[in-house]
């Protein structure tokens, strides 16, 4: 079982001693605890606490290479703080319009020839999907919503709004939902709905996530929690307005993603040597996969603007390098993933040294390749089916046109999402033997009789332990 050491919330002797004797501590070697008498015919007891310390040497090597880089990092988020994001006249297209809460407060069945809902192309040929789709609107029955403003200054208003039958959104009385307002337009045609209110389901939802989080992972939980506002704060706060102003978006995304990783890392598994090299293994792939999509990000002649979003937003801020949007995009989706290898490789190479102290770094090696061998298969072909999943719509759309599958994987919209894919599951792929070589190094250069690294004291579990000897 692999338990991972607690959060930085308890201080340690600089030298790696502590108050009490820890039960939990690594091996007892020569002899079992007592608690663990079922492991009497073992040379050693398999401890369930924080991770064997490494020396003073080690620490400080690991240190001189971290603290820079989070020096780095945080120095470069404060030369590049946006400080909100620009000023903007609205367009009033897509995502870039005002918007109010509203509520329905009747409904009423209409005609829709009556209320005029949609009309027959003047050509009267109905063989077009267009046409059809009118024609049915012409001779189907309606609904004529009536919506109440319930936020900003037109609290109260009341407009008209004419679902047809085929409309993907229907309406219903009593549903809140969310209306545009248009100013320069006539004052009966100010407002119109444009999507449902969705905000009691995803907050209940997120309710739910968080609960299950905390009650499982307890004070871990806690802290993952907890880093996950951070994430997003980062994101929301510095990374996405930042680029608005007009930074360098790899830049940006390089600085902003580092940072989250420093902070959830460190924040949910501690200040140890264990985390530093998930860190240091995480950031070597990070690097990786920036490289490798800059280069085919060039090479493919993606431009990042394939669909009205996109668009809107090179409409908007011209200055805005949008290949280097998405090269950022590719960095960012490919953090998360990254930090559950490298922690799980560094992880599975301290168990085992654990497990067996004697093992050499080619030993330790060998046997946590095999887990990241088996990590990397389940991973890759999570983050293909997400892909995949994200752009089925699409694909259903090259299906139905009966498309080749070349001239599908040409098209820049998919060849977006297949450098996305396989340019972070490259990074994916480096990181395992990348972080295990990094952490069976760091966990076998310890000399015997060094000083311990501090370690997290625990309470004593099933008896007095004994203090591991170096």
């Amino acid at each position: 079982m692999t338990s991972l050491p607690q959060p930085p919330t308890t201080p340690t002797d600089p030298h790696g001693h502590t108050g009490h004797d820890h039960a939990s501590h690594g091996q007892a070697t020569g002899a079992s605890h007592g608690g663990h008498g079922g492991h009497g015919g073992h040379g050693h007891s398999h401890g369930h606490g924080p991770a064997a310390p490494v020396s003073k040497h080690l620490r400080k090597v690991i240190a001189a290479v971290l603290i820079p880089f989070a020096a780095a990092v945080f120095v470069g988020m404060a030369v590049l703080w946006p400080g909100g994001a620009p000023a903007h006249q609205r367009t009033g297209v897509g995502f870039d319009r005002q918007t109010q809460q509203g509520t329905v407060v009747a409904l009423a069945k209409v005609d829709c020839k009556s209320v005029n809902a949609s009309q027959v192309p003047p050509t009267g040929d109905t063989s077009t999907p267009e046409g059809r789709e009118a024609q049915a609107a012409q001779t189907g029955e309606c609904k004529k919503a009536t919506v109440e403003v319930a936020s900003g200054a037109d609290k109260g208003r009341a407009f008209f709004e004419i679902v047809q039958p085929g409309a993907p959104r229907q309406l219903e009385k009593g549903q809140e939902v969310v209306v545009a307002y248009a100013p320069d337009a006539p004052r009966d045609l100010q407002y119109s709905v444009v999507d449902v209110n969705r905000k009691l389901p995803l907050a209940l939802l997120a309710g739910i996530f968080a609960l299950a989080v905390v009650v499982v992972g307890r004070m871990r939980g806690v802290f993952a929690l907890v880093a996950l506002v951070v994430s997003f704060a980062i994101l929301t706060l510095f990374i996405l307005p930042a680029i608005l102003q007009g930074s360098n978006p790899l830049l940006v995304a390089v600085i902003g993603a580092s940072a989250i990783m420093l902070i959830a890392l460190y924040m949910c598994h501690g200040l140890t040597a264990r985390t530093s090299v998930a860190v240091l293994g995480t950031l070597v792939s990070l690097l990786l996969i920036g490289l490798l999509g800059s280069l085919f990000i060039d090479w493919a002649f993606l431009s990042g603007n394939t669909d009205d979003n996109t668009g809107l937003i090179h409409g908007l801020y011209p200055h805005i390098d949008m290949s280097g949007l998405l090269l950022a995009g590719v960095i960012i989706g490919s953090l998360g993933v990254l930090d559950d290898v490298t922690v799980t490789q560094t992880s599975a190479v301290w168990e085992l040294h654990q497990a067996d102290p004697g093992m050499g770094p080619r030993g330790l090696y060998r046997a946590a390749i095999r887990i990241g061998r088996d990590h990397i298969a389940s991973v890759v072909n999570t983050l293909v089916l997400a892909y995949a999943g994200a752009a089925l719509p699409l694909l259903l759309l090259f299906s139905i046109a009966n498309s080749s599958m070349g001239s599908v994987a040409n098209s820049e919209l998919v060849a977006e999402e297949i450098v996305r894919t396989l340019v972070g599951s490259i990074g994916l792929v480096a990181s395992v033997p990348v972080t295990t070589a990094l952490a069976a190094l760091v966990v076998s250069a310890d000399r015997t009789g060094s000083p311990a690294a501090a370690a997290v004291p625990q309470p004593a579990r099933g008896g007095r332990g004994r203090r591991r000897k170096r």
